[in-house]
């Protein structure tokens, strides 16, 4: 009789020599591509761009570059600030410092006001109302190296420390007798953001590290077992570092400390799923059958599919963001497929390998073992024979319910994932960098000592540029109509061509506000206005607004577009995969309905505790689409893997025996693996970064819906309910036969 594919596979990974071939293989590939390719970490960009050439405040800014080069450069603002009022001595330490950046310019410094050259009467005149802060920009060239910016910082807190005789860096804000400097703008707020992902990678790591080590441990009660799956991670993680540390230093993809961190928890939380899922099996075998060799054989024909269409699913998913427009969502694209792609290889290789090297030792000291063998070791111990259980009590009561009163599980699940998603429709957005820092972060601190001190839009201006042709053109008036602008700079000519004319607005409110964001087509409405007005055709095309709230703009516009393109890809993509595996169109239809509810629910219920419980007033805008990709491809891994047991069951016994003795099958590897992926995307609530803590805690609850709610109720009562319909336009045929 011909062997299918999958016998030919275990049989290979399973076999006395063969699986030692395995093992030596996936060393050797590491420690060769670990000699050969540097690591993901050496190759982090944290400062790429996010928008495209052609966006309308990149072409600002290049033109700005271009035309006006005594405006260019990205600023760091070194607050100087005193409770008490800046006095003689303060001022005079600022001036020491300007003289010395002018004379001995920092590391791509482009410019800095030359404050020495001023007297104090005139430097006063730049304090502040309140006579409590004075700010001194500092320019330095555009795309500079995070890691030169840093240095640079480090060398202004030492050139101020000089001059001041302590550390000013150091001194609280509030403190009423002392001076207190910070670095804030837009170089102050980029370094401090690459700080803080820095930080987080290795805490991440090890927290992630110990958290599903602990629980496999509670789980299985069992440290071999509980070692196994961190080893296949490990090495897919060790292989997957060195390919995009090749990837990227070649140039071809881009990583960042934010997708690094992110792909770290994906890997270790769904890795672990997959290798949960033939653990699972193999120990349902082993209690079956008496040689290991043929329980992995066996265990591994029935789980390997599941896992195969798991990790497509997921792979496809996440693969989909390559389309995306905006940088940080393309650049998660490779990373996080490729490294589900890699931990399904190692899952289906690599881990039956080490199981079947360890065998049923795998499991001590609660080894599984067939009845024949419980009872021939319960005479040689002269004990009675342990009886052991076979179902979940749990999964046989969800088992029996969901076939009993299956329309009770669909109202109620319903109605509650109803009331959640439409909670969700209350959720504000920001795409304010800021609001994701902890509030002790110095480039915060220093916007807030600006806002209190100033107007808050001083430290982003927006930059208007405005062609005249030569005619004049009163722009101020109507820029200055909007009730949002506190101050419109005099003009500023071109270079090279004086019909170009650029202002520089300051809003009387945070500048990385959403409110402030929405002024931007409002202020190129009122700059098309004035050139209209002075009988200049084609306006639309002779306004251009550059500056950080300009670029938060079109984040929000291009993120929204990705949105509108990626969701339905991600759901025609993962409807044809499914379609493809269980050929029937109706299951593939609620199983994909069923997550893209429990999707929005968590959303809701997510934003619930964000807002009501963390006191957080807006969620940072890319979270939607980054729970999205998670929620919809993971939540179908659950679906998959107990449907697969479903869809196998019906055969050879009537549907609603096949839907309760599935549900109560799959009921404790998925609850395990639902509870280990959630804790993973937890661990990230963990960290000093609000978007990462947005993110963690809205998918940790998705996955736990779908864990709890959606997996062992909804999906199995709906397929309750359909009967044969669920097979559509399959047909349900049963075959009275025992499974080989």
């Amino acid at each position: 009789m011909k062997k299918s594919p999958l016998t030919t596979i275990s049989q290979y990974m399973t076999g006395k020599v063969s699986r030692w071939i395995v093992i030596a293989a996936w060393i050797i590939v590491t420690v060769v591509l670990t000699i050969a390719w540097p690591p993901v970490s050496e190759t982090e960009v944290n400062n790429a761009p996010n928008l495209s050439e052609d966006s309308p405040s990149v072409e600002a800014e290049n033109l700005i570059k271009e035309k006006f080069p005594n405006s260019s450069g990205v600023p760091a603002l070194l607050t100087w600030h005193n409770e008490a009022g800046l006095h003689e001595e303060n001022l005079k330490a600022v001036q020491e410092m300007s003289e010395d950046l002018s004379n001995k310019p920092l590391e791509g410094q482009s410019s800095t006001p030359p404050l020495h050259k001023m007297p104090i009467p005139a430097l006063q005149e730049m304090i502040s109302k309140d006579g409590t802060t004075l700010v001194q920009p500092i320019f330095f060239e555009e795309n500079i190296e995070t890691g030169v910016l840093e240095k640079n910082l480090e060398k202004i807190k030492e050139q101020v420390e000089e001059k001041v005789s302590y550390d000013s860096f150091a001194t609280d804000i509030d403190d009423p007798d002392k001076l207190s400097t910070r670095v804030t703008g837009p170089v102050g707020i980029q370094v401090d953001a690459t700080s803080l992902f820095e930080g987080a990678d290795v805490t991440l790591l090890i927290a992630t590290v110990l958290l599903v080590l602990i629980l496999l441990l509670v789980i299985y009660r069992s440290p071999i077992l509980a070692i196994i799956p961190l080893i296949g991670v490990g090495f897919a993680y060790m292989i997957l570092s060195p390919i995009l540390g090749f990837l990227a230093d070649e140039g071809w993809i881009t990583v960042d400390s934010q997708a690094i961190a992110i792909m770290t928890v994906l890997l270790f939380g769904a890795g672990t799923d997959y290798c949960l899922f033939l653990i699972s099996q193999y120990r349902d075998e082993l209690r079956k059958v008496k040689d290991k060799r043929k329980a992995l054989i066996h265990a591994f024909k029935e789980a390997s599919g599941a896992i195969a269409m798991s990790g497509l699913t997921v792979v496809i998913a996440l693969l989909v963001l390559i389309v995306a427009k905006y940088g940080a969502y393309h650049r998660f694209a490779i990373p996080f497929s490729l490294s589900i792609f890699v931990m399904g290889i190692a899952s289906l290789t690599l881990i039956p390998a080490l199981l079947s090297v360890m065998g049923r030792a795998s499991f001590y000291p609660f080894i599984p073992r067939t009845p024949e063998m419980e009872e021939e070791m319960a005479k040689k111990k002269g004990k009675p024979v342990r009886i052991r259980k076979e179902k979940s009590r749990f999964g046989n009561w969800v088992g029996t319910i969901v076939t009993t009163k299956p329309w009770i599980i669909i109202i109620a699940c319903l109605v509650f994932f109803g009331a959640f998603s439409m909670y969700s429709s209350q959720i504000k957005y920001t795409y304010d960098l800021l609001s994701s820092f902890p509030e002790d972060m110095p480039s915060r601190e220093g916007f807030q000592v600006i806002s209190d001190a100033y107007s808050p839009g001083e430290l982003a201006p927006v930059q208007v540029v405005i062609d005249t042709e030569g005619k004049t053109v009163d722009v101020v008036k109507e820029l200055q109509k909007h009730n949002l602008v506190d101050t419109v700079s005099a003009p500023q000519n071109g270079v090279d061509h004086e019909n170009l004319k650029v202002y520089d607005v300051t809003f009387n409110v945070n500048p990385y506000s959403a409110e402030a964001m929405e002024a931007i087509p409002e202020l190129r409405d009122a700059a098309e206005q004035a050139l209209t007005q002075s009988d200049i055709s084609s306006a639309e095309s002779k306004v251009w607004i550059g500056g950080q709230t300009a670029t938060q703009y079109d984040t929000m516009i291009t993120s929204n577009e990705d949105t509108d393109l990626i969701v339905p890809l991600i759901i025609v993509f993962i409807s044809i995969l499914l379609l493809a595996y269980l050929r029937s169109i109706v299951a593939m239809l609620y199983l994909v309905g069923t997550v893209v509810l429990s999707y929005s629910a968590a959303l809701g219920l997510g934003w619930f505790i964000i807002h009501n419980v963390l006191g957080v007033d807006a969620i940072q805008g890319a979270i939607p689409l980054y729970a999205f990709v998670f929620l919809v491809a993971l939540g179908e891994d659950y679906n998959i893997f107990m449907i697969s047991s479903i869809w196998k069951k019906r055969k050879y016994m009537p549907l609603k025996q096949a839907i309760k003795e599935g549900v109560s099958e799959t009921s404790g590897v998925i609850t395990s693996a639902g509870i280990i992926l959630a804790a993973t995307f937890a661990v990230l609530a963990t960290l000093p970064i609000q978007v990462l803590v947005q993110f963690g805690i809205i998918t940790a609850l998705g996955v736990l819906l779908d864990t709890f709610i959606v997996r062992p109720f909804l999906v199995p009562a709906i397929t309750t309910v359909l009967g044969k319909f669920a097979f559509w336009p399959g047909k349900l045929k049963r075959v009275q036969e025992k499974e080989n």
